[in-house]
């Protein structure tokens, strides 16, 4: 197979962007109540025909009349199956990718208003994609690769939008998180009654009331860090860049989906380089501003975290946001801690510039639990992480959000195919595979003063129903190679540097 140094020309010209319907289906919860650990997906009857907001606005609406709340469209995830991206079709496949995220989006919002048209929207959908894993395929044999069977992949179908498949998730890093399943089992066969709040609103794309977990009921299950134990370099780095108070947001991803405007079809916070957007070039990025200090002008970032209020943010009837099921208002972080430590029995070796990082998967409701890595819990429970449930904290307590990333890199490049196997997870006792090295491994961990009581949701895409299971971050390294030197001496010498 080969290797590619660069797995996209970075100044890609933007394209137009991709729209979905201008009515979309969002989510405002009636009810949340402590589930005792169950993992039972409630299925939710759909509210009725939008209304009208507080300034007279028609408010999105996820409209229809039948049941199909707690069910989702799981389609094929084309782009994990990628080996190899030469660079010549980079451009062309990753414009197809955006494009088959944006009819999965566009067959669930379609589906949610009418569910009687299931089998009209499924097939609307095998046929679209179809064409598009064509167009793919035939980028991808012109820049003289071979693609596995991709053909075999157009075909979708309706499924239940059950998290309890995530409770078997690996663990995030080495020594654990926990594996999210709280006090108790389910089958996804829940029947909740649960309705629309009247305003146009609908719970049609959730997050559902078993969704969430009442942290007090959950068993102990780690060391309490929520991140895992330490290995051979004890040391640590942190870089220091602020809470995004800039509100720098967009709903793109220029790991997954560069040169695709909406790639993401959710909200992202921003920390660290202020010029990542979908088209953001190395070079601009080299010569890009920063929040962070001493110069790190690596790219940080991760799906906004949203009180499911009426609030109205600037995205309430825009792509990423209302347009793509994603109300309510932005929750900025009470704290954001950006540590960099060893986790393997070997010391860290510097990592390359630009390399691109990710953790956790956000289509794991679909793809299934292989890739979900992120955890959730409250401070002053970190003993107690989930990974399939949003934890209801005590009053004085605030969410906690601990994103760690792989730290085995290959050693040769920057990016892969399928953004994952370039730098990997160190077995169960801390050892990079044969051929990887071990790179300072990233831990992302955010706290938010969620009000009590109060309904919140991360940001996903449409078909993903806001579970918890969907957590992700993102990292493009963008250290001063004297800076990157000076992690590595930190946390090979046993210090805790700043």
């Amino acid at each position: 197979m080969k290797r590619h140094k660069r797995i996209a020309e970075r100044t890609a010209r933007p394209h137009k962007r991709t729209r979905l319907s201008k009515r979309s289906g969002a989510l405002i919860l009636t009810a949340l109540a402590a589930c005792g650990g169950t993992a039972v997906i409630a299925a939710q009857a759909l509210a009725g025909p939008g209304g009208r907001g507080a300034d007279g606005a028609e408010a999105p609406a996820g409209g229809g009349t039948g049941t199909v709340a707690g069910r989702t469209i799981s389609c094929p995830d084309v782009g994990q199956r990628l080996r190899s991206l030469p660079d010549a079709a980079a451009p062309e496949v990753n414009r197809n990718l955006g494009q088959l995220d944006a009819q999965v989006a566009q067959a669930f919002r379609r589906w949610s208003a009418d569910p009687g048209t299931q089998d009209e929207v499924l097939r609307g959908l095998a046929r679209d994609r179809k064409a598009t894993i064509g167009r793919i395929t035939d980028a991808l044999r012109r820049a003289g690769e071979r693609p596995d069977a991709l053909d075999r992949l157009s075909a979708c179908r309706t499924t239940a939008g059950n998290s309890t498949t995530a409770q078997n998730a690996p663990q995030a890093a080495r020594g654990g998180n926990g594996d999210g399943s709280g006090t108790g089992t389910g089958n996804g066969t829940g029947t909740g009654t649960g309705t629309g709040n009247g305003n146009g609103n609908s719970a049609d794309n959730g997050p559902f009331p078993d969704d969430f977990v009442d942290i007090r009921t959950v068993r102990p299950n780690t060391r309490g860090d929520g991140r895992g134990g330490r290995g051979a370099g004890s040391g640590s780095f942190r870089s220091e860049c602020g809470r995004n108070e800039n509100r720098h947001n967009n709903p793109d991803n220029l790991i997954v989906a560069p040169g695709v405007s909406n790639g993401a079809h959710h909200m992202h916070d921003y920390v660290g380089n202020l010029a990542t957007n979908a088209f953001s070039s190395d070079r601009e990025l080299a010569g890009a501003g920063t929040t962070c200090g001493n110069g790190d002008r690596s790219t940080y970032y991760w799906p906004v975290l949203r009180q499911r209020d009426n609030g109205r943010e600037r995205d309430a009837y825009a792509p990423g946001g209302g347009q793509d099921g994603n109300v309510g208002t932005i929750l900025r972080p009470a704290e954001v801690s950006l540590e960099f430590d060893g986790t393997g029995t070997e010391k860290v070796t510097a990592m390359p510039r630009f390399l691109r990082n990710l953790t956790g998967d956000a289509k794991a409701l679909t793809n299934g639990p292989a890739n979900a890595n992120a955890s959730w819990s409250c401070t002053g429970f970190e003993d107690r992480q989930l990974k399939n449930k949003y934890p209801i904290c005590p009053r004085g307590s605030n969410v906690v959000r601990s994103l760690a990333f792989p730290s085995c890199w290959d050693g040769r490049n920057i990016d892969s195919a399928n953004h994952r196997t370039h730098v990997v997870f160190p077995d169960g006792n801390g050892r990079c595979r044969d051929g990887f090295r071990a790179i300072p491994r990233l831990v992302q961990r955010l706290t938010y003063a969620v009000p009590t009581n109060a309904r919140y949701a991360v940001d996903s895409f449409p078909d993903q129903l806001h579970n918890p299971v969907t957590d992700h971050g993102d990292f493009i390294n963008v250290m001063p190679q004297r800076l990157m030197r000076t992690a590595v001496d930190c946390i090979n010498s046993g210090r805790d540097c700043r």
